[in-house]
């Protein structure tokens, strides 16, 4: 099985590299790509910084791991970006491979606002990690689910941009070459 672990990665950071080690050794999955999403359309469009920036970021976090993979699909689709259209599209093109979603526990109560939701549930199983502040109830959300007792990572990307924005010195929040790689090029600084 093949995790697709979608986010912006806007930074990539320890908590989802750590989420991800995680799903690979306790999921019982092969490997995990890193699907990055060019615009999430529950989220603001403002606070990213180029998708390349991202794809190359995710690189330097993977370095030579052979079971993390990035994934710049979405770059290539239309945007925004809904998670069926990218799942029909890699299982079209990847017929044998058993894609597995790995989604935040934060997702679950605004799932049923996805697009063709009900498919996914049907299509896909879904490796669901807990969040912070987030109690999972029972619904009809969760069919194909499982719930995954990983470590409840309390790093978000929004955390770590405002750190930079404020000139605070974080480089063990993050892959030491995603760090530098943001310091170089001045990211997240406006």
């Amino acid at each position: 099985m093949t995790g697709l672990f979608f986010g912006s990665f806007n930074p990539i950071h320890i908590g989802h590299m750590a989420i991800a080690n995680y799903m690979l050794e306790f999921g019982k999955l092969k490997e995990i790509w890193f699907v990055i999403s060019p615009h999430n359309p529950f989220k603001e469009k403002k606070s990213l910084i180029s998708q390349y920036d991202r794809l190359e970021m995710i690189n330097l976090a993977i370095g030579d791991f052979q079971y993390f993979k990035p994934c710049d699909i979405e770059f290539h689709l239309p945007v925004p970006s809904y998670t069926i259209d990218t799942l029909t599209y890699l299982s079209d093109k990847f017929p044998k491979k058993e894609f597995v979603l790995i989604m935040g526990a934060d997702v679950i109560d605004t799932f049923d606002r996805w697009k063709n939701y009900e498919l996914i549930i049907k299509k896909y199983k879904r490796l669901i990690y807990p969040r912070p502040k987030v109690v999972i109830k029972k619904t009809e959300n969760l069919e194909n689910a499982e719930i995954v007792n990983a470590p409840i990572i309390e790093i978000s990307s929004s955390f770590i941009r405002q750190a930079i924005k404020d000139n605070k010195n974080i480089p063990f929040f993050l892959p030491s070459k995603v760090y530098d790689y943001i310091i170089k090029l001045n990211l997240y600084k406006k």
